[in-house]
């Protein structure tokens, strides 16, 4: 009959004086508080700046966004509009163009994207809570807002009328060109609004009235180049865009938020990964001391363990003896170290303790997910480590 598992293990672990392993366990204890707590801070530090990053583009970027399959654009009648309106979760749609032009100012020069919006286009996007200097513009003018980073390259003012911003775009057409004055259709437009979003973004578009875009490219009044849509935050995206497909007889592309900023994602991703990589490797080092202080300790009671034996104990309910002993001390020292890291995390949410900028707080954001990835990689790793040490319980150890 074997002896009673929990009457071994306090027969083990009631009387350990060895000074040595109680300064390891306390050692690997405190390594593992640490290194949970860290990993913690780490995760939930990079979710806020991942969300920080992202909410630029999340000011110009729809929730979906239409583009043609088969060219630059595409044409969409009253009926079709009449179809997406009807689609359920969608909020509102906005009908663009985007065209690759030259802008011209005070002798400079930049090639950039004019965007041609329709009055919608700030049901859509937050665009109108970016502009830091001046109006947005109004339907059916020469008015154009204008990147801050576009301004500055140009040193350009708003409402200046002894220099004047013009557009200069490609006419459609085959042939040769004879007159390179004829090759081009061009217009003087008038800066009425600045915004700044990011350092890319400030330089990427100029926005315009959508009957401005299709008079300069001459297209007809219902060519677009896409259409940009805003949805119900519980709305199924994949219902909609089946219904949208159907709608444009699958002639078209659609990309959702992320499907937009795919590089941005994939890169924030990455970082994601290596750091949470790179702290797994500091847990990792301090579990070394959590083996090193069960195989010690298996060592100091092998005399205790080969009475057990001698009893009737089986090795492998020896060794649960310290695989248990190992898995708890490694979750109640997780426990603690993410308890200290929560409290860090709100701590900074509420009182902004760490600061970017005089106005900037660092971004930290707290959420289950992080708790539980942190949880699993304690539990995880400090199973492993327990289960490394305890099979150095062996009937040849004993002999």
């Amino acid at each position: 009959m074997n002896f009673p598992l929990y009457i071994a293990k306090r027969y083990i672990f009631s009387s350990s004086k060895n000074n040595a392993i109680n300064i390891i366990n306390r050692i690997a204890s405190v390594g593992i508080i640490v290194g949970a707590m860290a990993l913690f801070v780490v995760l939930s530090v990079f979710s806020g700046l991942k969300i920080f990053s992202l909410s630029f583009s999340n000011d110009i970027d729809p929730d979906l966004k239409i583009r043609s399959t088969l060219g630059k654009s595409f044409l969409i009648s009253a009926s079709q509009e009449t179809e997406i309106e009807q689609i359920e979760g969608v909020v509102s749609y906005s009908k663009i163009i985007e065209e690759r032009v030259l802008f011209t100012f005070d002798g400079k020069q930049q090639v950039t994207y004019l965007k041609g919006v329709d009055e919608n286009f700030n049901q859509v996007n937050a665009i109108k809570k970016t502009i830091f200097n001046g109006d947005w513009l109004k339907k059916d003018t020469y008015q154009v807002v204008v990147g801050y980073g576009i301004s500055n390259e140009f040193s350009m003012g708003l409402l200046d009328y002894n220099h004047y911003l013009e557009v200069l775009a490609p006419r459609p057409g085959k042939g040769n060109i004879e007159n390179p004055d004829e090759a081009f259709n061009k217009m003087t437009l008038i800066p009425v609004g600045i915004y700044a979003i990011s350092e890319d973004l400030d330089s990427k578009y100029v926005f315009a009235d959508l009957g401005l875009a299709q008079e300069l490219l001459e297209y007809k009044t219902n060519q677009i180049s896409g259409i940009e849509l805003k949805i119900k935050k519980d709305a199924d995206e994949n219902t909609i865009i089946g219904k949208l497909q159907n709608i444009f007889n699958n002639k078209i592309t659609i990309k959702n938020r992320a499907q937009l900023n795919e590089s941005l994602y994939k890169m924030l991703n990455t970082e994601n990964i290596a750091v949470y990589l790179i702290f797994t490797l500091v847990i990792i080092i301090a579990l070394f001391n959590l083996i090193g202080a069960l195989i010690m300790m298996i060592l100091d009671k092998k005399g205790n363990l080969k009475t057990l034996l001698n009893l009737g104990t089986d090795i492998k309910d020896l060794r649960k003896i310290f695989l248990l002993q190992g898995t708890l001390l490694s979750v109640f020292g997780g426990i603690i170290g993410l308890l200290l890291g929560v409290g860090l995390v709100l701590l900074q949410q509420e009182f902004e303790l760490v600061m970017i900028t005089p106005t900037l707080a660092y971004p930290v954001v707290f959420n289950i997910e992080n708790v539980l990835i942190v949880l699993a990689t304690i539990i995880t790793l400090g199973f492993i480590a327990s289960l490394i040490a305890s099979s150095r319980v062996s009937k040849k150890l004993l002999d």
